[in-house]
């Protein structure tokens, strides 16, 4: 028996964190990304689910971390076919590419530490649980989502993660803001600090950190949106999945604040 389906639209909001109208949106995104002409993965096996309610299967998966022996049931399938899915239509849901941006196009970036069970990639970090650093990049002007890293270490600093995840590449020829711990970064606007002699900054220099702190905490305000996803509080899934879950997450944070 099938308890949750997207012909239901009341079920959409609480379990995905997206609207109706919304939801639609995701769904043709996956179904041009070839969604509908992906098979079951078993020999001659058709799925059991339309593709509104795969995707509405991944999408609850991120919004709610449940485990497959509680996700399955929800949609009156088997642990390993919510397996499947989750494995073949979560992908199709990556945040697409930006193809155009103005050059004075601000970026602004920051981390935040994953708890992560897989100890491949996760070490502990400040946090003492075992955890991955997530870069993630945001427009200034629009607060949307335009990158993210490959996961890192969490016991990395910032600003060696900035430069071994990929995300510098990707922002490579634009204006991006970070805080204090991206120091090393010559390309990244920061901050001033307090001078090791001491002293204090001086008038302009406070006059600056003014203006860019409020800005800087945009991107800690996508962060937490983005971990309204609860999968990113308690990661169970292999380290090396995290990337494409971000980018997943990403476009359902971006869905949810522009459509």
């Amino acid at each position: 028996m099938q308890v949750i389906s997207a012909s239901r639209s009341e079920w959409i909001a609480p379990f995905t964190g997206l609207q109706p109208g919304q939801f639609r949106k995701l769904v043709r995104v996956v179904a041009e990304r070839g969604g509908d002409a992906i098979a079951d993965g078993r020999p001659g096996g058709q799925w059991r689910l339309d593709l509104a309610d795969r995707v509405l299967l991944v999408a609850t998966y991120w919004r709610t971390n449940l485990t497959m022996q509680q996700l399955g049931p929800l949609f009156g399938v088997s642990h390993a076919a919510a397996h499947r899915v989750i494995d073949s239509v979560g992908p199709l849901l990556a945040l697409a590419p930006v193809r155009r941006r103005r050059v004075d196009q601000v970026a602004i970036v920051d981390g935040t530490l994953v708890p992560t069970r897989d100890h491949r990639l996760a070490t502990r970090s400040k946090n003492y649980r075992y955890s991955t650093n997530l870069q993630v990049a945001i427009d200034a002007d629009t607060r949307l989502v335009i990158a993210t890293g490959d996961p890192q270490p969490g016991n990395r600093n910032d600003c060696t993660v900035y430069r071994d995840c990929g995300i510098a590449d990707v922002l490579d020829g634009r204006p991006v803001m970070a805080d204090g711990g991206h120091q090393g970064n010559p390309e990244v606007i920061m901050p001033y600090r307090k001078p090791r002699d001491g002293s204090q900054p001086t008038g302009s220099q406070e006059d600056l950190n003014t203006v860019h702190r409020p800005i800087r905490a945009r991107a800690e305000h996508a962060l937490v949106r983005m971990k309204n996803w609860t999968i990113l509080r308690d990661y169970r899934r292999a380290a090396h999945t995290l990337r494409d879950t971000a980018s997943d997450i990403a476009h359902l944070h971006n869905l949810a604040l522009t459509s």
